[in-house]
């Protein structure tokens, strides 16, 4: 297994390999040298101690304004939970459940109908856009996404090879995300529950070419609901 990696692992050693450096190499170095961590040898060493008493200065008062906004935010997601539920009828909202194309007129009324509901103001909504890269990606967070419509962008997929009953369930795992959290972030196959059934993530259990279908058929449903 190091021997596997032993090229990468001299490369990164190298002060050339760290100048612009970018997030997708450190995520594919993390990847690569994950399973070698086990390999390392523990060394016990003594404990330091230290003996000395603490200082206390005088007293203040801090108010720390980014957990006061993410409350506020919270609140937001809460009322905007319960107005879309109630308007789930709405053509846009259907239409972001069914996976359907989202025209931008569409994307337009439910900002319209989030700013005149009362239930936050017009920067909330611009936050709400902001953090989810889209407006339509925040609403269908919170409506939830169809689960036929889930398991139909993946029918394809399915249909296309023998899968083994890891790899299905890899896929049904993906489905109930997207069901429940209306998208899914790619980087998320990475991670808990999927490394729980492969430790490598989808590589370890698909080819690169269902891999790279996997990956479109996210960036699909994710791109569906941009208008």
């Amino acid at each position: 297994m190091v021997h596997a990696q032993l090229a990468h692992i001299q490369e990164i050693q190298s002060d050339e390999w760290w100048r612009d450096i970018t997030v997708p190499m450190l995520e594919q170095t993390r990847k690569r040298l994950r399973l070698l961590v086990k390999l390392i040898e523990k060394r016990q060493r003594k404990p330091i101690y230290t003996d000395f008493e603490d200082e206390l200065g005088g007293e203040e008062t801090i108010e720390l304004s980014v957990f006061t906004e993410s409350n506020e935010f919270e609140r937001f997601r809460t009322k905007a939970r319960a107005f879309l539920s109630k308007h789930e009828s709405h053509i846009a909202i259907q239409k972001l459940r069914l996976n359907q194309p989202l025209p931008k007129m569409d994307l337009q009324e439910l900002e319209r109908m989030l700013a005149a509901s009362g239930v936050g103001s017009v920067a909330d909504v611009a936050k709400a856009k902001s953090k989810n890269k889209g407006l339509g990606i925040f609403v269908r967070s919170l409506v939830g996404f169809d689960r036929e419509s889930a398991k139909r962008a993946f029918s394809g997929f399915l249909a296309l090879t023998y899968l083994s009953a890891n790899q299905i369930e890899f896929i049904n795992m993906v489905i109930d995300h997207l069901t429940a959290q209306g998208f899914m972030d790619a980087s998320l196959l990475y991670e808990s529950p999927f490394t729980d059934l492969s430790p490598q993530g989808p590589e370890g259990l698909f080819s690169p070419e269902q891999v790279g279908a996997l990956l479109s058929i996210l960036e699909e449903v994710r791109s569906r609901a941009l208008g």
